[in-house]
């Protein structure tokens, strides 16, 4: 069993002590993100926006292990208001087709940089 740690410039570098993602044999798992955008490493101004850039990162650490977020089977979901979960349904069906992962949403008091939103990702990618 080879584990392979993931990197790519195009999510936000680590801002503490983890990887962006590991792969193990087929199965793939994504750290948590929040809305930074990786250039400037900036939060990004609202849930709308901050809610698009978690998907974005997830995707490009996802392409980094060379798939893409369709081959998440968990997603975690953690959010500072949980008002804000019909935001998450709405603008996550333009980064996912059916049939969705299994998800959780978890209401928390605080994320890191302040953010509104962070979530993380379990992936399969099939051994065809």
């Amino acid at each position: 069993m080879t584990k392979q740690i993931l990197s790519t410039p195009n999510a936000p570098a680590a801002i503490g002590t983890y990887s962006q993602g590991v792969r193990v044999c087929n199965t793939v798992y994504l750290s948590g993100q929040i809305g930074l955008d990786p250039q400037s490493m900036v939060l990004k101004e609202g849930i709308e926006a901050q809610i698009d850039q978690v998907f974005l990162n997830l995707g490009a650490v996802a392409n980094a292990a060379g798939t893409g977020l369709n081959s998440t089977v968990k997603l975690n979901v953690y959010l500072t208001d949980l008002g804000h979960f019909a935001k998450v349904n709405e603008i996550m069906v333009k980064y996912f087709d059916q049939p969705y992962p299994a998800r959780a949403a978890v209401g928390v008091k605080e994320l890191p940089r302040g953010a509104l939103v962070e979530m993380d990702a379990i992936l399969h990618i099939d051994a065809s």
